[in-house]
């Protein structure tokens, strides 16, 4: 048997929230692609990158809802559905790891493949 989790609170959700804010602004000042680069890679990260962690955070949301709502609706099983296909939508974004890496490959070599 696992341990319990503690839930986080919604102050840690808010930094969260506030820190992904933060960098939005910060893209927005158009920095250079070698600066944003490492940030990206962290927020894109094929194993707990944004897409991923979001897409988790969607499916067990709609777990536990399924699993503790009383009583269950047509109401509650549409939010359940929704969460699990935004989940799954969301699952798919994980690919964007890949172009940030072909990004990082072509800001190695601007001139491109050498024959």
């Amino acid at each position: 048997m696992t341990a319990p989790v503690a839930a986080p609170t919604a102050e840690q959700i808010e930094q969260a929230t506030d820190t992904l804010a933060q960098l939005v602004d910060y893209l927005r000042t158009e920095p250079p692609t070698l600066d944003i680069l490492p940030l990206l890679t962290l927020l894109l990260d094929e194993d707990d990158g944004i897409p991923m962690l979001l897409s988790d955070v969607l499916r067990a949301a709609a777990r536990a809802v399924a699993t503790h709502t009383e009583p269950y609706s047509s109401d509650v099983n549409s939010v359940v559905t929704t969460l699990r296909e935004a989940a799954t939508e969301i699952m798919q974004w994980h690919t964007l790891h890949w172009e940030v890496r072909r990004l990082a490959r072509a800001t190695a070599n601007p001139a491109g493949p050498t024959s």
